[in-house]
This record gives C-alpha cells, structure tokens and sequence, in this order.
C-alpha cells in the first residue's frame, strides 16, 4: 500500500482530482448521477449535457481490478500497450482466493504486485480486506466522483455518495492504456424511502425486501438514486449494504446523496485516519491523507450536488420503511424474500452460517453479531465462519471485544477476503446442506454444491441462527416494536418522470463512421435470446477458431439455418452510397444477448454479416461486448412490438413465426440514418418510418478502430 503526501492532480483539467466541482444548472435539468457523469465525460461536443441513454467517453477518478488483474495485463500486453496512462488511476486489491496458498496462485498475486511496482500503481495484498472496502476506507469511492472495477459490486460506493459501476476486463485494460473507455448512462430511477425502520430492522432487511417486492424487472440496467425521508435515519453501513445489493436487484447503480450523516462519518473517518500513526503534541503530525483530508471535506460541503428540479427518471418507486419486518432471501434466489416471522415457525434447520463478504461484514455488522452470541456458544452439528470486510475493521472490531465474542462462541475465523460468498476456499456448503448468510449472492452453487442451499439475512439473524441450529430472529428482537409481519408497503408512483422526454440532439458523426445502415431484416421473434443461442458454448474455448468458422456456426443453438441464410442474401446487398455500411440487421426481441460474458456471441454476429442488431432491450455484458468490438446495438421497442404483432405465431415472442420458421424473413428492407434516428421499414406493403436514438461519437470512434483494441492502439501510438 502507498500513501504519499502528493498533491492530488492530474494535470490542468484534472487539478480538483478528489474534490465536487460543483456544476453550472443545465438549460436541461440533471439528476445527480447525470452531473457526475458529466464532470467525468470527456470529448463532448459544445454544450452537450448527458442524459440518460447517451454514450459517453468516461475518464473515471480510479479503477479497480482485483485477483483478475492478472488476465488484464494479459489484455494490456496483448494489444502492445506498455506504460500505464495514469497510475494513479488504477487500484489493485487482492482478495477473492486469498486462502489458497498453492504455488501457482502465490506466483500470480507476486506478478500482480511486481507489475503493480513497476508502474506506480496503489497496491493492496491479500489479507488488507475486500476490495470495495478498501476503496471506501482509503477514500477512492468519495461522493460525487465517478470510480469503476472490474467487479459487480462496484455498485457500492453509491453508499457514500460515489457513482460506481461495473466494467469488462476489456476496459480496464483500455483505462490503464488510455486514461478512458466509454459508457451508456443508464436510464434514471427514483426510489423514494418513507418513514423510519423499526428497532432491530436493517438495511439487508431493505435490499433483501425490494429485490422480492419489486422482482419485476423495474431497475434492470438502471441507475437508482434513493431519495426520500427515510434516506437519513439510515446509517452509512446501511447504505452501503443496500448499495451493494443494488447489483442483485438488477441495477447498474445505486446512489445516496450527501446528507448530515455521510458528512459526520467522514469526519469520524477522517479523525481514525489520524490516529493510524503515533502523532501528539511533540511530534509532528503525520502527511496528509491523498484522498480523505480537511480540503476534500470542506470542498465537500461548500459544492453538495443535488438532482435537479425537472430532472426526468423513468421511474419513480415508493417503499415505506416504517411497515418493513427483518425479512430474509431465499433459499437460492434473491427474488424470493420472506418475513423473518413466517419463516421462523419453520425452525428450518443449518448446517453452516456466514458472517463474510464486502456485504455485511463491517464493524457494525460485527457488533450486532457479537451481541446475539455472547455468552452463548454456536450449537452442535452448526459451523460459523466469520471474516472481517477489511483488516481495518478486524482491528477495530478486536479493539471494541466484538470479534473474541465471536470466536469465545465457537466461530471459526477466516482471512479479510471474499472466500466463501464466492465460493473459494474453507467452509462451502455441501450436498444436502443448507446455510444462512450475510452475503449478497444465493444462487444455486454459488457457496458450495449446487445441491446446497442458502439464505440470505442480516448479521444479527445469522448469529442467532448460528447459535439456535435454524433460521430465527435473536432474542433482542422485540416483537411488539414491529409492524405487523406481512409484506411491507411498496407502490410505483403514477409519474414515471419529472419532466417530458427530451429529445436526442442531432450531433455530428464521428470522420468514418456511417451515416447509415442498411439491408435485409431478419426477425427473431425470441425474449432472452442467451448468449449461448448466439455462439455455443462447445466453440467458446476453441482459442484458435477463426473468425470465418465464427460466422458459419453464429446462432446454431437457435437457429441452425440462420449462418447459411445471412450468407445466401449479402451478395444481393450493396450500399446506396459510400455513405452507407449495408449488411443483414437482425431484429429480436427484449434481454437480447443475456447470460454468460462470451465475446464471441457479438464477435460471431460482426463476422458473419451483421452490422447491426436492433432489440427492445439487450443484456448490458452482451452490449459492452458488441460495442467492444464493433457490432452496433440499438433499442426500438416499437419495431418490436410491430413485428411480433405481424409476424410472430400467435402474435407473441417465443414460438418462432406463424409459418414456424425460427427466423422470420419476408424481404423486407430497413435503413437507419445515424445522424437523426429514423428507421425506414420498407415491405410489400409499404412503409412504416421509425425512431432510435443512435450512438454517440464515442461508441462511434470504437467503430471506426474497428473495437476497443483498435481504439486503443490509436491512442497509444
């Protein structure tokens, strides 16, 4: 770890580093999350203010890479970069398999660190905590900045005020290289907190509660600010867990504003940074802190960032935490949340209990853990397994007699690391077993077998579950001080938004790129086309297959005539200018491209003579992929919709079309103009005009480089 006393800065347009610069009311209003994007975007064109839905090329205050640092320097070698952009940028953190002390894994955290060396990059080792902790602790998640890892859970630093939010390995590698990389802001939602929790109710309780209640769909790929009353009687550590957990609900972000409460733990913070060294009236105080420091604070408070008055949110959802009970995820599903009281008459029996992760491990966590079982011990046939979220917090919590508690009750320790809410290491669920957890991820194997099965709930229900052998409430929990054990209260306000759409500016293309698309469309009347439909999984590993067999065996798993038939229309196709990239557009229908990261499902589709894919959504790893390496994505709900109407058999997605073919072609020809969003439908019988908000000159210029890499070795040389 390096803690110099620099001054932050990165040159001229970068000299308030770690500081809110505050930002200039919009002649179009903003929500929070849109300034800071803003302050973040670089190369916009005069007076462009970002939305939602616009395509940004983002500079990020700092990237995070953790144990799979290792294949981005692969990435970052491969592509011939050799000096990292700006080392202040990057962080590495090791802490994923930090108890496995092979050779083979002890020589990759030695590279990452010898490489991290090399080029003056803050590394932290294995055993310093989890990774989103440490961003937090050490300040690279401040409020109002803009910090991405190469991790879901990045969604975190929303708790204190940080627009986080995960990337590719890819990327990573184009931010060492470049300084940058580009983003789709996504579309806004407003989830507003009334009332107060009841005593012994936590923010686990919130996040597993809304990922059950609104289990729908209704923030996939969103960025969520919480708003409301009920936003400040929640601790920090709160909000981190429901931050945290955003990623599980299915969104992109999830932000807090900067209120009273953020402002008072960070000067706590700040005054245990002070205190890490041996500084007193005769000796001299020690360098400031980079990051979290007297000047950050105060320019904290003088610039607070706020959503505008008009800002427009494409939902706003209500949750009163006053009616909310401890409520608990599972088994095997975060969408399945139950009362903590319904499910208790149960007494469903453990095996294992966790009090691990960058979840719900902090010092409060710890505490609140610590108090259930003291005195107690954890009950036969039952192992409890603990491991603080950071080094920092073990300190602190062994400091306070929390953690010997723990450990007098007959908890076993583990390392500050991931472990086994990864499923890596001592401890994972066996055949037949069945755990409670503090983590934020159920799914079925995830912790051990995938015959296993696991719940999550909050730190002091795991405790009393640890010690009573099934699921249960502690006995401080005081029944008569809670609401009645139902569901809680929840509703979507009847405004979506605050304003009125506003529409996509025309912006001038980026030199090269097309001002159009066009050719056959070809329709695939399918939701939740998996990437494994688009490039089977049998062909993933073959490292040495070539792009051309890549092309010839594109969406075998759906359609196995579908590589022939595209090959049979191009030759008829041609451009109706020089202007114009011609190709097949392949249509379908919403989640396009879900499931596994495979690249190939894009790389295959470009290859085989697909330019562009138009869907009602796409499956946000499937987009970064495509636009990575070139293959074009738009959304048009209302082609979709049109198209299923027609031509699907039974007029609805998922059968294939009425004359059963998997892949519907009737000659029809489209063409996109990128420069003002129409798409030309011509048919048989007749023409139908359309509208997309295209890509903007950042997505364009990765086009133009032919990807990501492209992009990258143009920057470099």
């Amino acid at each position: 770890m390096r803690l110099s006393p620099r001054i932050p800065g990165r040159g001229c347009l970068q000299a308030a580093r770690f500081f809110a610069t505050s930002v200039a009311t919009p002649r179009i209003p903003q929500t929070i999350i849109e300034k800071v994007v803003q302050k973040y975007s670089v190369s916009l064109p005069d007076g462009k203010i970002v939305k939602a839905g616009d395509y940004v090329m983002i500079r990020p205050e700092h990237v995070m890479t953790h144990d799979n640092t290792g294949p981005v320097i692969s990435k970052f070698k491969s592509i011939g970069a050799k000096k990292i952009f700006d080392p202040r940028q990057a962080v590495f953190t090791l802490d994923h398999d930090v108890q496995n002390k092979s050779d083979k894994n002890l020589a990759k955290y030695a590279n990452i660190e010898a490489f991290a060396r090399a080029h003056g990059i803050d590394f932290y080792p294995a055993g310093r905590g989890i990774g989103h902790q440490v961003l937090v602790e050490e300040g690279y998640a401040f409020p109002h900045t803009l910090t991405v890892a190469s991790d879901s859970h990045s969604n975190m630093y929303g708790g204190v005020a940080c627009v986080g939010t995960a990337i590719v390995r890819t990327d990573a590698a184009a931010l060492w290289a470049t300084g940058k990389t580009w983003w789709q802001v996504p579309r806004m939602v407003k989830v507003e907190f009334r009332g107060k929790l009841a005593p012994g109710v936590t923010g686990k309780d919130v996040i597993v509660a809304l990922c059950g209640s609104f289990n729908n769909d209704e923030v996939l790929n969103a960025a969520i600010e919480f708003t409301g009353e009920g936003v400040s009687a929640l601790s920090i550590d709160d909000r981190l867990t429901i931050s945290n957990m955003t990623t599980e609900w299915g969104a992109l972000v999830g932000v807090f504003p900067v209120d009273d409460t953020l402002l008072s733990w960070y000067e706590s913070a700040l005054t245990k940074l002070e205190q890490r060294t041996f500084a007193s009236k005769s000796i001299p105080p020690p360098p400031e802190h980079p990051r979290i420091n007297r000047r950050s604070l105060d320019a904290l408070r003088a610039t607070n960032l706020t959503s505008d008055l008009g800002a427009q949110y494409s939902s706003h959802l209500i949750f009163d935490l006053s009616t909310l009970v401890p409520h608990v995820s599972g088994p095997n599903s975060v969408k399945v949340s139950t009362p903590l009281p319904k499910l208790e008459s149960q007494q469903i029996a453990i095996q294992k209990a966790y009090l691990v992760s960058c979840t719900n491990s902090r010092v409060s966590d710890i505490a609140a853990a610590a108090s259930v079982v003291e005195g107690k011990k954890v009950a036969e046939g039952v192992e409890f397994y603990v491991a603080a979220a950071s080094s920092v917090v073990q300190a602190e919590a062994e400091k306070l007699g929390h953690w010997n508690k723990l450990i007098a009750a007959g908890a076993k320790v583990l390392p500050a690391g991931c472990g086994p809410c990864i499923g890596l290491g001592t401890g994972l669920l066996e055949e037949g077993e069945t755990g409670i957890s503090a983590t934020n991820r159920n799914y079925k194997g995830r912790m051990g077998h995938p015959k296993a099965q696991a719940y999550l709930a909050s730190p002091a229900v795991v405790a009393a579950s640890a010690v009573k052998g099934f699921i249960c409430s502690p006995n401080s929990l005081d029944a008569t001080s809670l609401p009645p054990a139902g569901a809680p209260v929840f509703s979507i306000a009847s405004g979506s938004s605050d304003a009125a759409e506003v529409p996509q500016a025309e912006e001038p293309l980026f030199p090269g790129f097309p001002a159009a698309f066009s050719g056959r469309l070809l329709f695939a009347p399918q939701d939740n086309l998996s990437t494994d439909a688009l490039y089977p999984g049998k062909y993933t590993y073959q490292d040495d297959i070539t792009l051309e067999r890549q092309a010839q065996v594109v969406m075998e798993n759906y359609d196995p005539s579908f590589a022939g038939n595209v090959a049979t229309i191009l030759p008829s196709l041609s451009a109706s200018d020089e202007s114009t990239k011609s190709g097949v557009v392949l249509v379908s229908g919403y989640n396009f491209g879900t499931g596994s990261s495979r690249e190939q499902a894009a790389t295959a589709l470009k290859a085989a003579g697909v330019p562009l894919v138009i869907a009602g959504s796409f499956g946000d790893i499937f987009k970064r992929n495509a636009i990575n390496n070139g293959l074009v994505c738009l959304e048009c709900p209302e082609l979709v919709a049109d198209l299923t109407a027609t031509y699907a058999k039974g007029g609805a997605r998922g059968a294939g079309g009425r004359e059963g073919e998997l892949t519907v072609d009737k000659g029809h020809e489209i063409r996109v103009s990128m420069t003002d969003g129409n798409v030309t439908l011509r048919g048989s019988d007749g023409e139908k005009t359309y509208k997309v908000r295209t890509v903007g000159a950042s997505v364009q210029e990765l086009w133009v480089c032919d990807g990501l890499e492209g992009f990258i070795l143009k920057s470099i040389r």
